[in-house]
């Protein structure tokens, strides 16, 4: 009953103005009666847990009940992270101070907290630095990240102002990323989601990694493009998907680049992997991680860890091409995960 509730309080405050989009983008793809498409849309809601976002950008309109009952749609990736998730410690993830403490030995950088530190601390950080990168504190999909150039400013004092005017919590050692991913997008560190499961018997599993890429002059790899990467090879398996999902759109090179991407292999993938395990297991509380993993000449570095995931880009019909979403890996891993919505 109180999925159903969920459900239609979602129903009740969704956007009309962009459900009405969602079915006008489907129709012009499909051809499609818009009145079955909303129908069809409701329907969705009700047995799978998938709003019209879901529906348009995993291509619902082309699957089976058997096919569509595989996804992990909203509002099972909700019930998924509740059910994972403890969220007693999900601030050490959310809290760049406290993530960035807690997984010290995992960052491959300097850094220092502005709430914590001291000027004078702050001004040893800096002086031996030419580049920082500057970070706020709750913020998500690099919102406010900046890159800094130390010499721009006259004196310390005024970088040390600018800091808090800008209201950042961290700054840190610029990430230098490998040749090889410099030679993807080189103004962003591109890096890797890799999505790990504790499973019911406390043992980590990676169950998707995707490549990011930055793109249009931004520097940093969020909302651009990203493409499924294979753990054992580390190659990118299947073209890359524009950043914005609901855009469909398919990238078989960089379209700035031109770097052709499917095959192209991304380095320490593996060790990436292990890291990654063994991070997961730091806070065994929460079991469902999405981490950002740079990689440089040295080896994998992680950016950050999120403990909500967006549940899109996983599943998209570039790379789901028998149509099949994750819910049936995640259920061997948690066996006890019950989910209503079934096909």
């Amino acid at each position: 009953m109180a999925d159903r509730n969920y459900i239609f309080r979602v129903l009740a405050h969704a956007s009309f103005d962009k459900m009405k989009g969602a079915i006008d983008a489907v129709h012009e793809k499909t051809g499609k009666n818009k009145l079955l498409i909303f129908l069809d849309m409701v329907q969705c809601t009700l047995r799978y847990g998938a709003g019209y976002y879901d529906y348009q950008v995993f291509a619902f309109y082309n699957l089976t009940p058997k096919q569509r009952s595989t996804y992990v749609t909203r509002l099972v990736s909700k019930k998924l992270n509740e059910f994972l998730n403890d969220p007693k410690y999900s601030s050490i993830f959310e809290n760049k101070d406290e993530f960035y403490t807690t997984f010290h030995d995992y960052l491959g950088r300097g850094f220092i907290e502005l709430e914590k530190a001291s000027k004078a601390e702050v001004e040893e950080f800096v002086k031996s630095r030419e580049w920082l990168f500057g970070k706020l504190k709750d913020k998500e999909c690099g919102i406010g990240c900046e890159r800094i150039h130390v010499p721009d400013y006259p004196d310390f004092d005024s970088l040390y102002r600018y800091f808090k005017e800008k209201g950042f919590c961290t700054i840190e050692d610029l990430i230098i990323q490998h040749p090889a991913l410099q030679k993807l997008y080189s103004n962003a560190v591109n890096s890797m989601r890799i999505i790990t499961i504790l499973d019911n018997w406390g043992k980590p599993h990676v169950v998707y990694i995707v490549q990011k890429m930055g793109l249009n002059g931004s520097i940093v790899d969020n909302n651009c493009l990203f493409a499924r990467v294979d753990p054992e090879t580390g190659k990118i398996a299947y073209p890359a998907h524009s950043g914005d999902t609901t855009k469909g759109i398919i990238y078989y090179e960089h379209p700035e680049t031109h770097v052709p991407l499917v095959g192209y292999e991304i380095p320490y993938v593996k060790e990436a992997v292990k890291m990654c395990l063994k991070a997961s297991l730091v806070v065994p509380q929460v079991r469902y991680i999405g981490w950002d993993v740079a990689v440089t000449e040295k080896g994998p570095v992680i950016i950050e860890g999120n403990t909500f995931n967006a549940h899109d880009f996983w599943q998209l019909p570039p790379h789901t091409p028998d149509g099949i979403g994750m819910l049936p890996v995640i259920k061997k891993l948690v066996p006890d995960f019950k989910c209503h919505y079934k096909g």
